[in-house]
């Protein structure tokens, strides 16, 4: 099934890792992190990378090209913040959990973002860069070696 017709979408494993992150939090608040008056902090991260995530959605839009995964791309985005990472959304999302694991402050919070960022990229982007490899060729290989999958 595609993945714009299930639950197979970012979003939704964005959901999930917030979820197991404030019940570890709960759970299991191993070692604390950051200290309460630093902890609002995190609504300063989140908000800046939900912007990231918003902008780089913005730019999708503007250009006509499919936002939702494995959807074909009919232009290759590489202005705004994709001249420093080739997948801003997916780092927004990150930064959001970055955020909400320092205002949550224990250790165990942060042990969620790798591997929410690792099942990303063999999920989603790896297949992502081969349709977009496909789909424009020497255009799109010359972009990634030039601009970093993350940061």
């Amino acid at each position: 099934m595609p993945a714009e017709r299930s639950l197979d979408i970012p979003p939704v494993y964005f959901v999930v890792a917030l979820a197991l992150m404030a019940l570890l939090d709960y759970v299991v608040p191993v070692f604390p992190l950051v200290a309460k008056p630093y902890r609002d902090a995190g609504i300063v991260v989140m908000g800046l990378a939900f912007a990231l995530a918003l902008w780089a959605a913005a730019l999708f839009r503007l250009a006509r090209t499919g936002i939702v995964p494995f959807s074909p791309a009919t232009a290759l985005v590489t202005r705004g913040p994709y001249r420093l990472t080739r997948n801003p959304m997916y780092l927004g999302l990150s930064g959001i959990m970055l955020g909400a694991a320092i205002l949550m402050g224990s250790l165990t919070p942060f042990i969620v973002i790798p591997a929410f960022m690792a099942l990303i990229a063999e999920r989603f982007i790896a297949r992502e860069e081969a349709m977009l490899e496909q789909a424009f060729g020497k255009a799109y290989v010359d972009y990634k070696a030039q601009v970093r999958r993350w940061l």
